[in-house]
């Protein structure tokens, strides 16, 4: 694939020095060959969702041009995490690096090791929030709603608290 296409991911992490590794996680995106970060949002901490024994997290979306497929991304996106050593016990549980995929143009992928539109997001206001805040226009396929609609639809009790941007 040569043309490119827009995308956009979810980052996060709640081990080691959450804030650098962010920072880190995007300067690798932004070498790796086929993807470009064109935006990212501010960083998020939030609380842990389903397995609650952990420290909070620090989230954040990105916006990215790329020439590779949705299955290229995802193991971009695995090589980045394993940079990070991102070990997978508890599901939900601690991690020193997430990378999700949340959206890919406005297609919709349904593969054993790949869905999109992610199949949790609009449920989640750590992903929703950062989205928003780079994207809250954009329909989520297979929603016919906008980001800003499902906004209005997180939970109450999901807490996110806007930290600060990093840089490009």
């Amino acid at each position: 694939m040569s043309r490119k296409v827009t995308a956009y991911l979810g980052l996060g992490t709640n081990q080691g020095d959450r804030r650098e590794q962010l920072k880190q996680a995007i300067h690798l995106l932004n070498n790796t060959r086929g993807i470009h970060v064109r935006k990212t949002s501010s960083i998020y901490e939030t609380a842990p969702v389903g397995y609650l024994d952990q420290p909070p997290f620090y989230n954040m979306a990105a916006e990215i041009q790329t020439t590779l497929s949705p299955g290229q991304l995802l193991e971009a996106f695995l090589q980045i995490e394993q940079k990070f050593h991102r070990v997978r016990k508890i599901r939900w549980g601690p991690r020193t690096m997430d990378l999700d995929l949340l959206l890919y143009e406005d297609r919709l992928i349904r593969q054993d090791d790949l869905v999109v539109p992610h199949p949790r997001m609009t449920g989640r206001a750590f992903v929703l929030v950062p989205l928003f805040e780079i994207a809250g226009d954009i329909e989520i396929p297979g929603t016919h709603k906008t980001i800003s609609q499902w906004m209005k639809e997180i939970p109450g009790d999901q807490k996110v608290h806007k930290l600060e941007m990093i840089p490009v």
